[in-house]
């Protein structure tokens, strides 16, 4: 019966692969809660994974819906921009989730928005990579854009303003 994990390996032409050890790291990994494992001996590097390589899926998310609240990674994380004193609550739109805030698809693409730009509600806005998963944020209404509270790079935190539609 053949796992239905990928498994990939590293080795000298003149070194076999011990399949058993492959089976062994595979079963390990089933029992687990580990994504991947890898092991190195010599020159020989077995890597097996619970999910393949293939392209991120992207999900949607959207600043109304309840997300669960995760505990921050690292206590050490940037300060969170504060939100224009002006704005109203319902105004600020808030990160679902810790991670990474990209304010454009590319590093040489232009933003999603900008100031001044104007949106309706479900408009990609951003994206939040969190955990190799690019999610995409949407807008939660309809507006202008009066402000942006993150950097395109910045680490976010669950609940941090993003930015405001007035």
């Amino acid at each position: 019966m053949k796992s239905p994990l990928p498994a990939t390996a590293k080795a000298p032409k003149t070194e076999a692969i011990d399949s058993d050890l492959v089976r062994k790291l595979a079963q390990l990994l089933n029992e687990s809660d580990l994504a991947e494992l890898e092991v190195e001996k010599g020159d020989l590097r077995i890597r097996v994974a619970r999910y393949s390589s293939a392209a991120p899926q992207i999900q949607h998310y959207a600043a109304a819906a309840p997300a669960q609240q995760i505990a921050p990674a690292a206590a050490a994380a940037a300060p969170a921009a504060p939100a224009p004193s002006a704005a109203s609550s319902e105004n600020v739109l808030k990160s679902p989730m810790v991670g990474t805030a990209f304010r454009r698809p590319s590093p040489d693409a232009k933003a999603f928005v900008e100031i001044g730009s104007v949106v309706k509600a479900g408009d990609r806005v951003l994206l939040v990579e969190a955990m190799k998963t690019f999610n995409e944020i949407l807008a939660h209404r309809s507006g202008t854009v009066t402000a942006t509270s993150v950097e395109d790079g910045q680490p976010v935190e669950y609940g941090q303003a993003l930015m405001t539609i007035e």
